[in-house]
């Protein structure tokens, strides 16, 4: 991964750098004279962090993974295998709250996996599986119990995803308007009701009604997260 940094100040300032350069231009569209300038360093003083711009852009990509992980509530909510109507509004806080705040870091694994895939598919591997593999396990459970339809969990996860990431943009693009969600939470419950008919009994979709009509979501959505979405 290149060079042992000698300057933690000055590498986080080209990590940044690179972070913002790669995510918007991507990986062969930047240079590391770019990355560089916006640092405000010399160039020769960047290869004396990094010996190559690959290294730059992988540190760049791990430490955006920082603190990325299932919350505890969630981890709970999966080992107890918690009805569907309890652990997918948490399933859909978690992918809100990395679209409205981690954007840059699906603009790195986007570059990732389209210009260096070589190597992105363990990167990647190594940060994500253990959130998609622990959500596919509950899936699963839920599949052999008959809480949810008999459906391929693969496919149900990114359905899911999905859901999160297009569907602002597309209903903007359909409708010219955005999506009629007051804030993230408002989001979290619309796509929590969709998929709970499309995935659950009757029952379960009965169970979910209840308690948003009451407001007792478990959420930790923070409250300016709706200007973002």
């Amino acid at each position: 991964m290149g060079l042992t940094p000698k300057n933690n100040e000055r590498t986080e300032k080209i990590i940044q750098a690179a972070s913002q350069l790669f995510a918007r231009q991507g990986y062969h569209g930047t240079s590391t004279r770019e990355i560089a300038r916006l640092a405000d360093i010399s160039e020769n003083t960047l290869f004396r962090h990094f010996e190559h711009k690959e290294d730059i852009f992988w540190t760049a990509l791990q430490t955006s993974f920082g603190g990325l992980r299932l919350r505890k509530e969630l981890l709970d909510g999966i080992a107890g295998c918690e009805a569907p109507e309890v652990v997918l509004p948490q399933i859909f806080s978690l992918l809100v709250e990395t679209v409205t705040f981690r954007p840059q870091l699906l603009c790195l694994i986007a570059v990732a996996m389209i210009e260096l895939r070589w190597k992105a598919e363990a990167v990647c591997h190594q940060h994500l599986s253990p959130i998609f593999s622990a959500l596919h396990v509950y899936l699963s459970k839920n599949i052999e119990n008959g809480k949810i339809r008999n459906l391929d969990p693969g496919m149900i996860l990114s359905a899911l995803a999905m859901t999160v990431m297009v569907h602002p943009d597309l209903s903007r693009l359909v409708s010219g308007v955005p999506p009629p969600h007051s804030d993230n939470r408002d989001a979290i419950r619309a796509y929590t009701r969709f998929w709970l008919d499309i995935l659950a009994p009757a029952a379960s979709i009965q169970a979910w009604d209840a308690v948003a009509a009451g407001d007792g979501l478990r959420l930790n959505v923070p409250a300016e997260a709706g200007e973002n979405q």
